[in-house]
């Protein structure tokens, strides 16, 4: 049933099933969304803790069959892939969970931060390398995902506890929306990409010098030298700028 090309792993670990879905942190009025159900383990354990409303993305029409066997009004199955859904088309304050499948973790967490407004939390698998640099903020990815949410490593799962035992190591991580960003997330992510390539140039190969000192910062810096406020005063001063000059068309999201 299961195909290697989907990169599915299933957890099967009840203890570590409770622990990602206690994680939550549900209650009675809240809507959770999983991101790609399985055979619905997950899926049982959060509606055991009592939301009005689950939606399960799923892109495996088996997997969908499975999913539809589990009989509760409160449950909607949705053919979707994650890594191109858009997460704010079910409403705002949701809580989204899933395993993410390895091949496609870092456009499904892009997705995520893309739907920023409408996510309050999401506890997310990826394999463990992925989640430690995301927790670091020391590349493009982990910088974007902290400009809008608070990211905290929770456990780390062992190969043992899936089937088929994946490769790696996995590392369960959760994020927290820091709230409403006037930052739109499309030009941070051009930003962030452009200043985080040859991580070894200064920023002064890569800005002009006069926006790199408007943001109060040395030319002469690194991009792994600068904190998450740095970067934010260069994005925010380097738009403006090219905003100005029409180049841009940097909105609020």
């Amino acid at each position: 049933m299961l195909k290697k090309h989907l990169g599915q792993h299933l957890l099967v670990s009840k203890g570590v099933l409770e622990k990602i879905a206690d994680q939550l942190e549900i209650e009675k009025e809240d809507k959770g969304v999983e991101i790609g159900g399985g055979t619905g383990n997950l899926t049982r354990e959060i509606l055991k803790r009592g939301p009005s409303k689950v939606w399960v993305l799923e892109v495996d029409k088996d997997m969908i069959r499975e999913l539809l066997k589990i009989e509760d009004p409160r449950l909607e199955v949705l053919e979707a892939d994650a890594s191109e859904f858009d997460f704010c088309s079910l409403g705002e304050g949701l809580k989204v969970v899933g395993n993410l499948p390895y091949n496609v973790a870092s456009l499904i967490l892009e997705r995520i931060v893309f739907s920023h407004r409408c996510v309050r939390r999401a506890v997310l698998m990826f394999q463990k390398e992925v989640a430690e640099k995301i927790i670091k903020g020391d590349s493009w990815m982990g910088a974007f995902v902290q400009f809008f949410f608070e990211v905290k490593y929770l456990m780390s799962v062992p190969a043992r506890f899936f089937i088929p035992p994946p490769k790696v190591v996995s590392g369960l991580i959760r994020l927290e929306s820091k709230g409403t960003q006037n930052i739109d997330p499309y030009a941070l992510k051009r930003f962030l990409v452009r200043i985080f390539s040859q991580r070894k140039k200064k920023i002064g190969k890569k800005l002009p010098e006069s926006i790199i000192r408007r943001a109060g910062l040395s030319p002469d810096l690194r991009v792994h030298e600068i904190d998450l406020e740095g970067l934010r005063k260069l994005f925010l001063v380097s738009y403006r700028v090219d905003d100005d000059r029409g180049d841009n068309n940097v909105g609020q999201s």
